[in-house]
């Protein structure tokens, strides 16, 4: 394993699930780390299960969906560090599952608030850092999800701001080029955490039925996200998904 030191990561949304298992290998290949989430005991528990070398690990609460808050991140990322290799954009969650005319609004914009403008939010703050920063340049991995191109059932807030991550990291590439900032996403199917929790038991179909789907280690998306951070900024694996071979993905519904 190519090992990166001297390098900085900051992960959103680190405290569980997704987030910590991939901090953690980040952490073990060699970058140092900021853990930020809305829960600072859960950040702390994920920075003690960092420390399995030496190195740096700063863990910040934060609402990604306030714009003060990922200011106030930012300002002590550079003031503490100096400069932002890789942002993993990883800070999510969803709705309850009902008819979208039973979804009150505050649901909605709170999947909006976190999944989109909390996604915004740190990816201005990261392509700020990276721009002017020497060496100039970085990485932006955006968590997208399948459901983005095939939705589940009750879905709405969720699918409907992941399409527009799906928005925000090809514009983010596309913008990115002349400063030496790449931009990939990563769309993930079943990984085991607490949320997926419920597919062993069985969740609603496409047809209507309750059926339960298969899923698979959450140390393999740590491993593809160290693998698409450890990258030349020359090269950059755009879209990347990683599923359970056997989830109802292709020939959905």
């Amino acid at each position: 394993m190519t090992h990166h030191s001297n390098k900085f990561a900051l992960v959103t949304g680190a405290g569980s699930g997704i987030g910590r298992a991939v901090a953690c290998a980040l952490f073990d290949a060699g970058f140092d780390l900021v853990l930020a989430g809305r829960r600072q005991s859960m950040l702390d528990e994920t920075a003690e299960l960092c420390r399995s070398r030496p190195g740096r690990v700063l863990a910040r609460a934060c609402d990604v969906s306030k714009p003060e808050a990922v200011t106030a991140l930012f300002d002590e990322i550079q003031s503490i560090f100096g400069r932002l290799d890789i942002l993993f954009n990883n800070a999510g969650l969803s709705a309850r599952a009902v008819p979208i005319d039973e979804l009150t609004f505050d649901e909605w914009a709170a999947v909006v608030d976190v999944n989109l403008m909390g996604a915004f939010l740190c990816a201005q703050g990261a392509f700020r850092l990276m721009k002017t920063q020497r060496p100039m340049g970085g990485r932006i991995i955006n968590n997208g999800s399948i459901s983005a191109s095939v939705p589940r059932p009750f879905s709405a807030p969720y699918t409907a701001t992941k399409h527009a991550v799906t928005g925000l990291t090809k514009s983010l590439s596309l913008d990115g080029r002349a400063f030496d900032i790449a931009c990939s996403q990563i769309d993930i199917g079943n990984a085991e955490t607490a949320m997926t929790d419920p597919m062993a038991a069985g969740v609603r179909q496409a047809d209507g039925s309750i059926r339960p789907e298969a899923r698979f280690d959450v140390s393999h998306v740590a491993d593809a996200v160290v693998y698409m951070a450890g990258l030349p900024l020359s090269a950059n694996v755009q879209f990347m998904t990683l599923m359970a071979t056997k989830m109802p993905f292709i020939g959905r519904g």
